[in-house]
């Protein structure tokens, strides 16, 4: 729950409804309509928005009934043995285990444009290191994307007093759908079926068949995971941000410099028309790429025999990397498995096709398997 309670801006919203934002058990025995039940939250499969201090308190009550025996240290190197691995962590201790699952997150994997990515800290920082917007108030920011990420944090950041401006590659905002409180017809069900990334056919064939997914020629899987469920809000931010935050869209960042304590960020559209913001501070709302280079805590050489492609490990259909008991799930195993991978959703096939896999080396004694929550800090 790192990602959720120390990366995402306090006040935001889910853009999953609810039914979509379960952590998975194979019972179905703790979701979270049971847990907003328990602690007297309003809660509905869709219409009513999931805030992200139920979602983070959900996440942690979670984890004390399902995985109560969770040690929470960091994972700070994983070397390859002839025939297993061994393990360090943050405190000195090392151990030994045959298989490594690699249930990292997303925050290793932090973009920033190219162009924005050697200024220094105090003038640039990417979404994730901002869970709190009360100390921008007052002061002039810039937020580059116009996904939910950039959307959420431009619109908090208004709220919380701060001079913002968003800028966007898109020529137009998009978000989802409010509800209309009235039920679907059978055609709408048939046509735009219900997933748990949202509506449509191919949402429906992304959440339902990553197993499939993994058929398509990489080609076409890159491509795809690329540019599907792309950028978009929430129906319940369009308020926050429309009309009220100043908007630059079409632009793209092409470069910025520091100018008597400020920085100038020069932006330039698709049909070459160019303009300048001279702002405090630059947040960069533009996702996460996926770079095996990126992780320190494993060896150079278990890095070096990691078959990759666009930096994103190639996956077996058991969720295995080309180093031999190394696994890895989550936004690491979208070009393998799909979009559906970037999402709490997916959880559910990870885990039962793990568990499979595992099973198949069991044996009398406990397994020698262990998740590896690496959450080494990106220096």
């Amino acid at each position: 729950m790192d990602t959720w309670l120390n990366h995402m801006p306090k006040g935001m919203m889910l853009k999953s409804d609810g039914f979509a934002s379960n952590l998975y058990d194979p019972a179905s025995e703790y979701t979270l309509g049971h847990f907003c039940a328990e602690q007297g939250i309003p809660y509905a499969d869709t219409g009513i928005p999931v805030h992200l201090d139920t979602f983070s308190a959900y996440g942690l009550a979670f984890q004390s009934r399902m995985v109560p025996e969770l040690e929470k240290k960091t994972v700070t190197g994983v070397e390859r043995l002839p025939q297993a691995f061994r393990l360090t962590l943050e405190d000195g201790e090392t151990f030994v285990a045959e298989r490594v699952v690699l249930a990292i997150g997303i925050t290793h994997f932090e973009h920033i444009p190219s162009g924005l990515a050697n200024l220094p800290a105090e003038f640039v920082s990417h979404s994730a290191r901002h869970s709190e917007v009360a100390p921008w108030r007052g002061r002039s920011v810039v937020v580059i994307g116009g996904g939910a990420s950039g959307l959420d944090m431009a619109g908090l950041l208004h709220e919380a007093g701060a001079d913002v401006q968003l800028v966007g590659r898109q020529k137009e905002l998009k978000f989802h759908t409010a509800p209309s409180g009235k039920g679907r017809s059978w055609w709408q069900e048939i046509r735009h079926p219900k997933s748990g990334l949202g509506p449509g056919l191919r949402s429906r064939f992304f959440s339902d068949a990553p197993w499939a997914f993994r058929y398509l020629p990489e080609s076409l899987r890159l491509e795809i995971v690329r540019k599907a469920l792309g950028p978009s809000g929430g129906w319940f931010i369009r308020d926050k941000v429309t009309g009220k935050v100043p908007l630059h869209l079409g632009y793209n960042p092409e470069s910025a410099k520091v100018e008597n304590g400020k920085v100038r960020l020069y932006l330039r559209s698709a049909d070459g028309s160019e303009r300048d913001i001279l702002t405090e501070h630059i947040i960069c709302a533009t996702g996460y790429k996926v770079d095996l280079n990126r992780l320190g805590f494993l060896t150079s050489e278990i890095r070096s025999h990691l078959k990759a492609v666009e930096g994103a490990p190639v996956l077996s259909s058991t969720f295995e990397s080309s180093v031999p008991g190394l696994y890895f799930v989550g936004i690491a195993a979208a070009n393998t498995f799909g979009p559906v991978m970037r999402f709490a959703f997916g959880a559910g096939f990870a885990a039962r096709r793990l568990t499979q896999a595992m099973a198949r080396f069991a044996v009398p004694s406990p397994a020698s398997v262990t998740v590896a929550r690496a959450a080494a800090t990106t220096k």
